[in-house]
């Protein structure tokens, strides 16, 4: 059975505004995830051990593109962010981005819970 996706805050607009092979990657790998798979260009995201909550990671044209969704909830992916990594200070995700990922992990959790 393929599972729904469903998009939190901006993350689709955010994702839409990324460059054509960008979005193609991303949506090949959201795809593998419905499956029930995993793509090999998806990886955890660190700083959510045990959360299920993953990262698609491309790049492109010398810039690095990141999708992070959640597989945390049974039924459903939640798309939580999609971001252009601009920091210049090594691969760790920006504190920023990770405070903007859990606040829509838990909106993504209350969804869940009112689908059900």
């Amino acid at each position: 059975m393929k599972k729904p996706i469903y998009w939190v805050g901006s993350s689709k607009d955010d994702l839409l505004a990324f460059p054509e092979s960008v979005r193609n990657e991303v949506g090949y790998a959201l795809y593998v995830a419905q499956l029930g798979d995993k793509h090999p260009s998806v990886k955890p995201l660190k700083g959510f051990k045990g959360a299920g909550v993953l990262e698609v990671v491309e790049d492109y044209d010398s810039n690095t593109y990141r999708v992070v969704y959640t597989l945390k909830l049974k039924d459903a992916i939640y798309v939580l962010h999609a971001f252009q990594k601009k920091s210049k200070q090594g691969i760790s995700t920006p504190q920023k981005e990770i405070d903007l990922i859990e606040a829509r992990l838990r909106r993504a959790q209350e969804d869940y819970s009112r689908r059900r």
